[in-house]
């Protein structure tokens, strides 16, 4: 299973900082120009793939793969932020400008606006805060695409989403052990 090296830590230094969404963003940019990790990753022309890495500072790190017209639906890191580059081919975010309440909640009406798209070819990223809400799509119908995605604290929870309209409502929770 390939693995790419964490940033190290400072001789003489004992205590490790926690990564900041840009030391995130910093860490899958120099990752996603890895020309030999970024193909060694299997592609499936039915599903994504994934290989997870060492991220820096005890930061979980995945390599992904995503065939054409796949996405990962709505969904939140929970109180981890990250950031995630596309290392080829192009990725879609979809993603809601407004913090959501974290709990007593099943369902929100979304005020018009909060909608943000961006697009991101090969070598583009973005990073984000806690509670960040979005999808990643490949919305290309002839190639895959690859990114590197980092998170801090190592992911505790993902909350799925499902979206109809301006209507957010919360369908499920999965922890590190549903997708590991």
């Amino acid at each position: 299973m390939p693995v790419s090296p964490a940033s190290p830590v400072p001789s003489g230094s004992s205590a490790v900082t926690a990564p900041t969404p840009a030391d995130l963003l910093a860490f899958a940019r120099r990752t996603a120009a890895d020309v030999e990790l970024i193909a060694s990753l299997p592609l499936d022309p039915e599903g994504r793939t994934w290989v997870r890495l060492d991220g820096p500072g005890g930061s979980e790190a995945w390599l992904i793969g995503w065939p054409p017209g796949t996405g990962t639906g709505w969904h939140d890191h929970a109180d981890s932020v990250g950031a995630f580059v596309t290392a080829a081919g192009e990725l879609t975010e979809n993603s809601l400008a407004a913090r959501l309440p974290t709990d007593g909640w099943k369902m929100l009406e979304l005020t018009e606006g909060v909608d943000r798209v961006r697009r991101l070819p090969a070598g583009e990223g973005r990073q984000f805060g806690r509670d960040h809400v979005h999808e990643v799509l490949n919305e290309s119908t002839e190639r895959h695409a690859v990114s590197v995605h980092a998170y801090y604290p190592p992911l505790p929870e993902i909350r799925r989403y499902s979206r109809t309209g301006q209507a957010l409502r919360l369908e499920q929770v999965e922890r590190p052990e549903d997708w590991q």
